[in-house]
């Protein structure tokens, strides 16, 4: 794994002699270096004679990944062929990117979730034209289909239907099921980390543990009383549950499932972007990230048990054996945790990150989590019983 003083040497050097990208194998050190020819090679290949002729950027968007949208004029030939007039971009361009997605592996994890997971899978995720990436630089872009207007983006304000949440178990359910225990996780899926180092080496390199405690300290004001007041068992609640994983039985999951990934198409079924998470793990974390933080405190307690079976019932259909309904659900109240330290940690913000998302949608994922924390007595939930040992994944 790369330190950060090699990212930081290695940024300054790909900038202090950038390139000039004009075919596929490039990868632009900014936006700004995007050609004409570039945009031609991998967006245009298959389409003899089709050239972009001019180009214009959209406007900055940075956070945890930085994004741009890029607006094209084809050619004649390329006008013909359909090709886009518009596309969205994302990568790892500046050197705060590179930090809080280089050091865990996250720069990696989108470009194969496009290059290699997706393709297997009948999922509704964005359609990549282009995805490559580095290891030395860690420098990385994403070229996707512009869904704009296409799609309905998820917002906080977003209140999802009992089908739309069904949907998203059914995504769920196809990720999770198709490489539940598969063989595929140690061969041609073997390029992804395992959930639990990609959150420990967050947590121990990238200043997440202590970010998490002190944004859990700083949403007092959205927490329930009962359960601030059990404060200090709030973090070794999430390593629990973080290691957690190494024994409990693993497949693909996505690992930032919150709302606001989430899009809705015209037909109501849901769709996910923002792979950049995506590991081998239990289904659970995502299970219960989904669910906390996609609706309302109100919904989920009406909602939870339904959606939960309606998932396992669902997992069969895609190849899991048949799951046990109460071994889901305790684990389901233990991943909350895991759920809750990537918002508190987004709110307390690590030293050196950029800033990711918003406060007060911080607040709300936490007030939203935490709420089904103390509903379900989660941090009781923790023994030295099954839910840890891993020995009765599922029923006969």
């Amino acid at each position: 794994m790369l330190t950060v003083e090699e990212i930081t040497k290695r940024f300054h050097a790909e900038q202090a002699h950038p390139i000039r990208p004009t075919k596929a194998t490039d990868l632009p050190p900014t936006f700004e270096s995007i050609t004409p020819e570039w945009l031609t090679s991998v967006i245009g290949a298959q389409t003899p004679g089709a050239e972009v002729v001019s180009l214009q950027l959209g406007p900055v968007d940075d956070g945890t990944s930085n994004r741009r949208f890029i607006y094209m004029t084809w050619n004649d030939k390329g006008q013909a062929a359909g090709l886009p007039e518009s596309v969205f971009c994302k990568g790892t361009l500046s050197l705060e990117s590179r930090f809080i997605l280089g050091l865990n592996g996250g720069v990696k994890a989108e470009v194969n979730a496009y290059r290699v997971l997706l393709p297997k899978l009948g999922v509704i995720a964005p359609r990549p034209f282009h995805a490559n990436y580095d290891p030395e630089t860690l420098n990385s872009i994403i070229v996707l289909e512009n869904l704009a207007s296409k799609v309905d983006f998820c917002t906080m304000a977003t209140d999802l239907t009992y089908e739309q949440a069904q949907s998203q178990m059914r995504l769920l359910a196809e990720l999770h099921g198709t490489f539940y225990e598969s063989k595929a996780l140690r061969t041609d899926l073997n390029m992804f980390d395992a959930w639990e180092d990609f959150f420990f080496i967050t947590c121990d390199h990238l200043g997440w543990a202590d970010a998490s405690i002190k944004g859990f300290a700083a949403a007092k004001k959205v927490i329930p009383p009962r359960l601030f007041a059990r404060e200090a068992e709030i973090w070794p609640a999430t390593v629990k549950a973080g290691r957690a994983h190494s024994t409990m039985p693993q497949g693909m999951i996505h690992s930032d499932v919150h709302l606001k990934n989430w899009f809705i198409t015209p037909k109501g079924e849901m769709g996910i972007n923002d792979w950049q998470n995506c590991t081998r793990g239990n289904g659970s974390r995502d299970l219960a990230y989904c669910i906390s933080t996609g609706l309302t405190p109100e919904k989920r307690r009406l909602w939870e048990h339904d959606l939960i079976a309606y998932y396992l019932a669902q997992m069969e259909k895609f190849g899991a054996p048949r799951l046990d309904f109460d071994l889901t659900f305790k684990r389901y109240k233990q991943q909350l945790f895991l759920a809750l330290s990537w918002w508190s940690g987004t709110l307390g913000r690590p030293e050196g990150a950029p800033m990711m998302q918003p406060q007060e949608t911080s607040l709300e994922f936490i007030r939203r989590t935490t709420i089904a924390i103390d509903d379900l007595d989660a941090l009781d939930s923790f023994d030295d019983g099954i839910e840890l040992s891993g020995m009765a994944a599922h029923v006969n």
